[in-house]
């Protein structure tokens, strides 16, 4: 089931997620000018899609989202990780 951890790194607040089976889901959401957040893919492999786009991400990879971007991410793999840096 997935996991979510909160952290504050100085003025940086962090949203870590794990994703412990495939088939694990953050659900789809978006977010406003004041939580928008970059995304950087810790460990694994996941499904990304929105608004009729859908893509792959895997370890390494950094999404820059914009306000009003709805997304959902999806694992491929389990022992997935994502870490979300707020941008605001």
């Amino acid at each position: 089931m997935l996991s979510l951890k909160v952290a504050q790194l100085g003025r940086l607040t962090t949203s870590i997620y794990d994703f412990p089976e495939a088939g694990d889901v953050l659900p789809m959401h978006s977010h406003d000018a004041t939580t928008v957040h970059i995304t950087i893919v810790a460990r694994g492999r996941f499904r990304m899609h929105g608004d009729g786009w859908a893509r792959e991400a895997s370890a390494g990879d950094v999404i820059d989202w914009q306000p009003n971007d709805p997304h959902e991410f999806v694992a491929l793999e389990p022992g997935g990780r994502l870490v979300n840096i707020n941008k605001a």
